[in-house]
């Protein structure tokens, strides 16, 4: 939920946490603070991450408000890292947690978390969103530590030279075991995409890797990089994600969608490679729908 108002005669001077109170009512003093201090504030659209700042008449308040569940002070350690060299790291993003900062929050984002990283490991840099996962799907996101190697590999993904692979489970068996979908997404409403004339080319191929009862393991390679391009097209397919409510998928505990490996060549040459783990709910949904992932989970040869 967002709150907005203008700072009028009566809360001009005072303390942002205070003014805020005065406007919104509705808040106690300690949500308040909270917000401000998980990066939900911001005054004429300037984050606000100082309580005590003064506040002028006539500038804009904003408050973003979060639910408690959201609320998860997100670390990285080195140990947690699934990939790092001196010019890019790779984590595995879990389900239900945002990639880059909303009008919510800013802390408890893996680009929070990253940057903190960063500059604890000596790194004076932003973190680089260079691409993103939905907030419902997991898997591997890369960053790069520096803007030559933010370049780089912005360059690749535009050029459809960053190996992607994601698994998806979905309650229907395909008609082919391998297929491509070759259609335009554009968006249909500010929650939804779908396959529509005009719309941003996108190709992702697939192929099915498990059937066990009521649920297909599918892979998903996307060629492109278009917003909810693997649930469009799998939607598209009449094939919705489990647990993607929002394109049709059947219940589930969480969006089956995780992105499992990227790979691509650093400027020099070499081979950068980050495999996710799936996570429990992951494992445990496809357990009880009877796919064995322990052949997929191998290591390669």
């Amino acid at each position: 939920m967002i709150l907005a108002a203008t700072v009028g005669p009566e809360q001009a001077g005072m303390r942002l946490d205070d003014g805020a109170k005065a406007l919104f009512p509705q808040l106690s003093k300690g949500e308040i603070r909270r917000i401000i201090d998980w990066g939900g504030c911001t005054v004429s659209n300037t984050l606000a991450r100082v309580a005590s700042r003064a506040l002028k008449e006539g500038e804009e308040l904003v408050l973003g408000v979060m639910e408690q569940e959201r609320r998860i002070d997100l670390v990285y350690r080195r140990e947690d890292l699934l990939y790092e060299d001196s010019s890019f790291m790779a984590i595995n993003k879990a389900p239900g947690i945002n990639s880059q900062r909303t009008p919510y929050q800013l802390k408890g984002t893996v680009e929070y978390a990253v940057s903190v990283y960063l500059r604890e490991t000596g790194i004076k840099e932003p973190a680089r969103v260079i691409h993103r996962l939905d907030r419902g799907t997991s898997g591997v996101m890369f960053f790069p530590k520096n803007k030559r190697a933010a370049t780089h590999i912005s360059l690749l993904l535009k050029e459809g030279r960053v190996e992607k692979v994601y698994w998806a489970l979905v309650d229907t068996l395909p008609d082919e075991e391998r297929w491509t979908v070759d259609a335009p997404i554009a968006k249909l409403n500010k929650f939804r995409y779908g396959v529509a004339f005009p719309g941003k080319e996108a190709v992702t191929h697939f192929r099915t890797l498990a059937a066990g009862s009521g649920a297909v393991l599918v892979e998903a390679r996307p060629v492109t990089g278009r917003t909810h391009q693997i649930r469009v097209h799998l939607t598209h397919c009449g094939l919705p994600i489990l647990g993607d409510t929002t394109y049709g998928g059947a219940s589930a505990p969480r969006m089956m969608l995780h992105c499992r490996q990227m790979c691509f060549r650093s400027s020099d040459g070499r081979k950068v490679s980050a495999v996710a783990p799936v996570d429990p709910a992951f494992l445990e949904e496809c357990r009880a729908r009877s796919i064995d992932l322990s052949p997929l989970l191998q290591p390669s040869p």
